[in-house]
């Protein structure tokens, strides 16, 4: 079994504990050895039987030896910030890659190390996932669409074909992405929003049809 560190200890982060356990049911792949979460307040407790091992800075080059890491933080712009934040300290973990037992994957998608990909989702033909991507319960990803690093996908929510999702999107629970439009960086796709027409960079759109109400200056270096 293969050792293993999730980074962050909220809601994500219990989810994909959860989507380990029952990876491990099938066939043991997994040894789960805690969390790394900064909330001092949890540190040194258990949470669903798994140990809160202490902040970020418990990683070192000796921690993270012969061990993969998982980074489930479910914001995009967090996740980002938190992966920046380890590379800086010139570590470089061995990322896992988590898909759930009950997922249906393309043989020929093409997955990331890092990516999370959840209970009952789907991952068509053709899709490729990019780095730290993480796929929510229900969701489906339809053929030839592309998730750039750090893209979080809510539950439920529909991304069709020909679909281009930039770093750090969100997209909000059971939303809809029709074909062929592209949502622009660190863009937030509100719960429910239908996307009829690509959407830009930086900003927060909800309705049916979707459209940005504000926009938000997030800045991170190209990963």
């Amino acid at each position: 079994m293969n050792p293993l560190i999730i980074i962050g200890a909220g809601g994500q982060g219990r989810e994909v504990a959860q989507c380990v356990q029952d990876i491990n049911r099938i066939q043991d792949t997994w040894k789960l050895i805690g969390y790394v979460d900064d909330n001092e307040d949890i540190h040194g407790m258990k949470l669903n039987d798994i140990p809160v091992l202490g902040s970020l800075k418990w990683l070192t080059k000796e921690a993270i030896r012969d061990v993969y890491v998982v980074c489930a933080i479910g914001s995009s712009f967090v996740r980002r910030s938190t992966l920046d934040r380890i590379e800086r300290t010139g570590l470089a973990p061995r990322y896992a890659t988590i898909i759930h037992p009950t997922s249906v994957i393309a043989e020929d998608a093409d997955i990331s190390e890092g990516a999370i990909v959840c209970a009952h989702t789907i991952v068509s033909t053709n899709v490729k996932l990019d780095k730290h991507v993480i796929i929510n319960y229900g969701a489906s990803i339809g053929h030839d669409s592309t998730l750039r690093t750090c893209v979080t996908i809510l539950p439920g929510a529909r991304i069709s074909g020909h679909v281009l999702l930039e770093s750090g999107c969100d997209i909000g629970s059971n939303a809809v992405v029709i074909p062929m439009n592209t949502i622009g960086e660190n863009t937030i796709v509100g719960a429910g929003a239908v996307v009829t027409r690509s959407l830009p960079p930086f900003c927060t759109a909800v309705g049916v049809p979707a459209k940005p109400i504000k926009y938000h200056n997030i800045i991170h270096n190209s990963r």
